[in-house]
């Protein structure tokens, strides 16, 4: 989700934008990195550009003594604007911070040309290259300057908890995080910090529970550098959750929900200050009403009125709260009325509330209008005595009677969530008329749509549905799993999908015309858990996608038809993408084809990632083929130096492996020569290789 595409705030909103000034300070930092990493130590560029980035950043921290950025994946984050992950600059200087698992910089005033000058010379320094971010270093370099702090914070000291269904959605679509993610990771670093991460204990690492961050707020001193980050983070955190959707929108809305209501008082009031800016503090509020979840939205309201030195009446609070409770516990239109009551009364309130009179006239307006919803709620007289739709169920069962009004009275328990008990008490009774009636009833198409597009989807339920219609469970099945975008439901629906069995092959096969890459993509993932794939089905074309993982998916489909097998090998193993590629090898290790095996040994010689290199290698190892020998006895063949000033292989890992493989072919007289030279060395750790004992 991109800056310009995540919301679309109203006009009297307007958008946060970076102001100018701070702008050219970052564009100039990023610069100046630049410069130091092309030019070496003493270049007469380097001086002038560290007095430009001082010379920007002295009037920036004149007024409140600081500066400090978050750092994110792609952009920072600084007083709750995020930089454009478009911008080429910005976005290279935060890799750059990122790469070095730095979680934020702060910058206090004194900040010379002098330290501007050593801190762009570190940093400039790749951390990929030389495996030594300073995130991961001794807590002596990140402090090493007066007015310049650095803090450490990782990702890997880091664990998302309660969200499984992102861990399925890692292996089917990759590693990329999503902006959710990515926000709620960044708080969750920044609010740990760097005292409890990185700093080479042996202590277990933290993980982000909301709960565990919440105290590590808490128990911060509260400093200004630190609550600017805290801030800068919430502030875009409550902007994403006013127009974002999906499955992680809705993690993201819990998990900062239920930090927020677990903070302190006063760490709240402290975090809601924002440095005075009420404009700013407003625009918070308003978001969090309309994304957090009630309870949060309540504890802020309470928070708020002691920031603005307003008085908040006990009898509103309790008004909020009841509300609450209502949309908490409530169902059907009672939970729905009651959540949009409560979020319009506290927006309003938040709107119109300046004046510091305790009864202003728009407070006594919002409290009496409050005061007014309890009618929504109101039982009419002649339907207090009414019978539950229970009772009316239970007294069909008893008489066996079936008639039109039973459908009315299922509707009404699957709007109260009741379906499961509608289930096990008809499975139960002893009256088939009425049994008939209601399967009849929820085993239709509609009905299994509703169950199929609930959230959650009641997983029992669909099942006991599944097990009674059958086949007849498949199109509403498929019609929702095409546009379901919350990855527990697809997870659900596709395993369901699956136990039908082959016969929903055919159906699944008539949606593969749809354009959508993850419709597409969905349908292959039922497709490949089928134990036979449908007559006349063919995914070769689907090998070339524009997407990866549609790819990906087909290249698991593809390899189950005997037929294509090689194809999918093949194109798998010459795929720009990592993941598809080591599907390709591990087909391969299982059974190499002849016609594969050329890019196996261009994947064991050339691959980028170590660890393909060394699949490639026991996928040599384990074909037996002529041609995989031959290149293994080349690599392991020692060379003069390289065009690249390096050796072909040397001791290490990749070595020791095509040692290995070379033991699958000790009948051959060459492979036979080689390791028997390989026994006699000198390193002891290649002569066990040699002879297999390593």
């Amino acid at each position: 989700m991109t800056e310009e595409s995540q919301s679309s705030p109203t006009p009297s909103e307007g958008r946060a934008t970076l102001s100018r000034e701070l702008s050219n300070f970052l564009i100039e930092l990023s610069i100046s990195l630049h410069k130091h990493a092309m030019y070496p130590e003493g270049h007469p560029s380097l001086a002038p550009a560290a007095e430009r980035v001082a010379g920007l950043l002295a009037p920036l921290v004149a007024d409140h003594g600081t500066l400090s950025l978050g750092v994110a994946r792609n952009q920072l984050v600084i007083e709750g604007v995020a930089t454009d992950v478009k911008n080429p600059v910005l976005a290279d200087l935060a890799g750059r911070l990122h790469r070095h698992h730095l979680g934020a910089v702060t910058f206090r005033q004194g900040a010379d040309g002098g330290q501007i000058r050593d801190l762009p010379a570190i940093l400039a320094v790749e951390a990929d290259r030389t495996g030594k971010p300073l995130g991961l270093g001794p807590s002596s370099q990140l402090t090493a300057w007066p007015s310049i702090t650095l803090y450490s914070l990782t990702y890997d000291a880091l664990e998302l908890v309660g969200a499984p269904e992102r861990q399925v959605e890692d292996e089917e679509e990759g590693d990329a995080r999503t902006r959710a993610d990515q926000l709620w990771v960044g708080l969750a670093r920044a609010a740990l910090a760097a005292d409890q991460i990185g700093e080479g204990d042996n202590t277990p690492p933290p993980n982000t529970d909301p709960t565990v961050v919440a105290r590590a707020i808490d128990q911060h001193e509260g400093g200004t550098a630190y609550d600017q980050v805290i801030v800068g983070y919430l502030l875009k955190i409550a902007e994403e959750l006013r127009t974002a959707q999906g499955s992680e929108a809705v993690a993201l809305k819990k998990r900062v929900s239920r930090m927020v209501s677990s903070l302190d008082d006063q760490t709240k009031e402290r975090l809601l200050h924002m440095g005075g800016d009420r404009a700013q503090r407003q625009r918070f509020m308003l978001n969090a009403s309309e994304g957090m979840t009630l309870d949060a939205v309540v504890d802020l309201v309470k928070a708020w009125s002691s920031t603005e030195e307003q008085n908040i009446s006990h009898s509103l609070v309790r008004m909020l709260e009841k509300l609450s409770m209502h949309a908490s516990e409530g169902t059907g239109a009672r939970r729905e009325q009651a959540e949009i009551s409560l979020r319009e009364q506290v927006q309003g309130l938040i709107q119109n509330w300046s004046l510091a009179d305790p009864n202003p006239d728009e407070y006594s307006k919002s409290l009496q209008a409050m005061a007014g919803e309890r009618a929504r709620f109101s039982v009419p007289a002649e339907a207090k005595f009414k019978p539950e739709p229970r009772r009316l169920l239970e007294m069909a069962l008893e008489v066996d009677g079936a008639g039109d009004m039973l459908y009315g009275v299922i509707d009404a328990l699957m709007e109260e969530g009741e379906l499961k008990w509608v289930i096990d008490t008809i499975n139960e009774a002893d009256a088939p008329a009425v049994t008939q009636t209601v399967w009849g009833y929820i085993g239709s198409v509609a009905k299994i749509r509703e169950v199929v597009s609930a959230d959650p989807v009641d997983a029992v339920v669909l099942g006991a549905i599944i097990d009674k219609v059958g086949m007849q469970a498949a199109e509403p099945m498929l019609d929702v799993l095409a546009e379901s975008e919350a990855t527990q439901a697809r997870r659900l629906l596709i395993d369901k999908l699956v136990a039908l069995g082959s016969d929903v092959g055919p159906r699944v096969v008539a949606w593969m015309d749809d354009p959508r890459w993850y419709v597409q993509r969905n349908m292959l993932s039922v497709l490949a858990g089928l134990p036979d794939l449908p007559p006349g089905f063919n995914g070769v074309k689907l090998l070339q996608h524009g997407d990866a993982r549609v790819r990906r998916k087909a290249v698991q489909v593809v390899l189950g038809d005997p037929a294509q097998r090689t194809r999918a090998i093949c194109t798998a193993l010459a795929d720009s993408e990592e993941g598809i590629v080591r599907l390709g090898l591990l087909a391969a290790l299982e059974s190499c084809p002849e016609a594969a095996i050329p890019q196996v040994v261009q994947r064991a010689v050339s691959a980028q990632a170590r660890d393909q290199r060394i699949a490639a290698i026991n996928v040599l190892g384990a074909c037996g083929r002529l041609a995989a020998l031959d290149a293994l006895l080349t690599m392991a063949r020692p060379k003069r130096k390289s065009f690249f000033g390096r050796k072909a292989l040397s001791k290490g890992t990749e070595f020791m492996a095509v040692l290995k493989a070379l033991r699958s072919y000790e009948g051959d007289e060459r492979a036979k020569r080689v390791l028997k030279a390989a026994a006699k060395s000198k390193d002891p750790d290649v002569a066990r290789a040699a002879r297999g004992e390593g």
